[in-house]
Order: C-alpha cells, then structure tokens, then sequence
C-alpha cells in the first residue's frame, strides 16, 4: 500500500509542479533582489511607511530567522521579516514587505476569508494525522464506512488551501496599490517586479492546492477500488 504505483500517478504531477513552483519563486526573488528601489527604502523602513500611512495601529516589526520566512502573526499583531527583506531595500523585499502588510490591514478589518481560514487551523491541525490514520485502519479492517471518515477529516488540509486563496491574492492586490499610493515604488520596471515576485508567491498556493487535491482523490480512487472488490 505504501509503495502504490497510482499513488505517483496521482502525485508525481503535483510534485513536479510544486518543484518548479519552487524554483519560480526563488529565481524571482534573486532576480528582483539584486534590483534597487527607487525610494531607497529596506523592506523594514517600507513596512514603517506603510503602517503610518494605512491608519493601523498597534502592528510591530521584527526580524526572523531564515530565506523567505516573512510572516504576519495576528496573535501580537508583528509583522516578521527576514533578514534579505527587513534590511535590504531592493524591489522584492519591499513587495514582500507590502505582502505581509496586507495581512495586518485583512487583520484589523476582520477580513472574513482571513478569520474563516484561521478557524480552520485547529481542524487541519488534527485532520492532516487522524485522517491519514481512519483511512489505513479503515482499509486494513476492510472497514471503509472508517476509510471514508477518514477521507472527509482529511479532506480538511484540501478546504485550508483553498481557503488560503483569496487571503494571499488579497494581500498581494493590497501590496501592489500601497507601493504606487505611497511612493514607495515609482518606475514600470519596479511595478513588473512587484508583480513578478507576488505572482510567483502565489504559485506557491496554487500547487499546495493542487498536491492536496491530488493526495484527497487518491485516497478516494483507493477506497473506492476497495469497495467495489
């Protein structure tokens, strides 16, 4: 079961896609990296800008270790930035910065998509394991009334990335305004950056979509296939 050939059928494309994602992400943000703001300002100073201008209050900056970790946490309201983001003031960190911001304005108006997906969390949390856990016993026993819970508690990590759409892709739109309004990027070429490097991010939402979609319909054809044995 562990070495099913259909389960590289069903996940090899996602793999793959997931892969290029990935290089697509990282070649734009060396590209966009190497490329100065016209503003002159780090992503740091940038996601200060953008605080005193938005009217948000009470959002706070630090740094985070790693490449590429930049997060908002709403839990104490601080935008964190790595290290190639809050201290270098090139195109891509202040897009990522903007990024990032955008979830700290989603957070202080209650974007719904934004609370919708963090009350999902705890059910991911514990879906992504017991899931996996019904659906083998499930199996095993030839029990696939427990195969199939096991398939809808998993199918909670499928519903979190679909979910997590419209956050990202609402938080990269806010990004790209806030640059133009705030001065913050000024030329053609630093908008097509901003738009390259957000774009790229998404990607990343999209294949994470696709490869748990894929793991979801696996497990489907498998209990299916047992069922009609």
């Amino acid at each position: 079961m562990f070495f099913d050939i259909n389960y590289l059928i069903y996940m090899i494309p996602a793999f793959i896609l997931m892969a290029l994602t990935s290089w697509y992400v990282k070649s734009s943000y060396n590209k966009w990296s190497r490329v100065q703001a016209s503003s002159r300002l780090t992503g740091a100073q940038a996601a200060q800008r953008l605080i005193s201008t938005s009217g948000v209050y009470g959002v706070q900056i630090q740094d985070t270790a790693g490449s590429l970790t930049d997060h908002y946490d709403p839990r104490n309201k601080t935008l964190y930035l790595s290290q190639g983001v809050s201290s270098v003031a090139s195109v891509a960190a202040v897009a990522i910065a903007a990024h990032e911001m955008g979830h700290a304005m989603q957070d202080a108006e209650d974007y719904f998509p934004l609370k919708f997906r963090a009350a999902l969390v705890p059910m991911v949390n514990i879906g992504s394991n017991l899931g996996w856990i019904l659906i083998m016993i499930g199996l095993f026993l030839n029990f696939t009334q427990l195969a199939w819970l096991g398939v809808l508690v998993f199918s909670g990590g499928a519903v979190f990335a679909l979910a997590t759409l419209p956050v990202e892709f609402d938080a990269s739109a806010r990004a790209k305004r806030l640059l133009v309004q705030t001065g913050i990027i000024q030329t053609e070429e630093e908008e097509r950056g901003v738009n390259a490097v957000l774009n790229a991010a998404a990607l990343t939402y999209v294949a994470a979509l696709v490869t748990a979609v894929m793991q979801l319909l696996y497990y489907v054809s498998l209990i299916s296939g047992r069922s009609r044995d």
